[in-house]
């Protein structure tokens, strides 16, 4: 298990599949890099001058984050991706 650390956040991308109107299914790897996120895990937050400040993220939103934010890790089979909370934009309801 991978847990976070400060104000990072664990999230896996979601796979978009998008389908053509002639029916043609387009993988994702044929498709820009999607934006939406699951949040795995999330990091108990950082101190600022002694005080724990509170994240904003929780495990299980869907979230989007910075085109190019984070650091990419595999582990056991799974790619996710570390950002810091400040790259998650929204939070997807």
């Amino acid at each position: 298990m991978i847990k976070p650390l400060s104000d990072r956040v664990l999230i896996k991308m979601k796979e978009k599949e998008e389908t053509t109107k002639s029916g043609i299914i387009l993988a994702g790897a044929s498709q820009e890099k999607p934006q939406v996120a699951e949040v795995i895990e999330v990091g108990p937050g950082e101190k600022i001058k002694g005080e724990l400040q509170e994240m904003y993220v929780k495990k299980g939103d869907n979230v989007i984050v910075s085109k190019y934010a984070g650091t990419e890790v595999k582990y056991e089979g799974e790619e996710y991706i570390i950002v810091k909370q400040d790259d998650i934009l929204a939070i997807v309801e």
